[in-house]
């Protein structure tokens, strides 16, 4: 019976030891970015490579093109 006990508590330990090593990724995966639209740039956004750079220029790590209107937005982590 002691043995048994011994080996649902290993059992268990290494189940939630498994749980927590699975929940730790997620975390990262859920950081949340800020955008702020472009002041810099003009026209409608076509490349999102020349919006990143624009950004960039704007102090922000980079810049996606949104929208139906094509604006460029700068992103950060928040």
């Amino acid at each position: 019976m002691a043995h048994s006990m011994r080996f649902f508590a290993t059992v268990l330990l290494l189940a939630m030891l498994v749980m927590a090593t699975e929940m730790g990724p997620m975390r990262i995966a859920e950081a949340r970015h800020c955008e702020s639209q472009s002041q810099r740039f003009k026209g409608p956004c076509v490349s999102e490579k020349n919006c990143a750079s624009v950004c960039e220029s704007e102090g922000f790590p980079g810049g996606d093109c949104r929208g139906f209107r094509r604006r460029c937005f700068c992103t950060r982590p928040c």
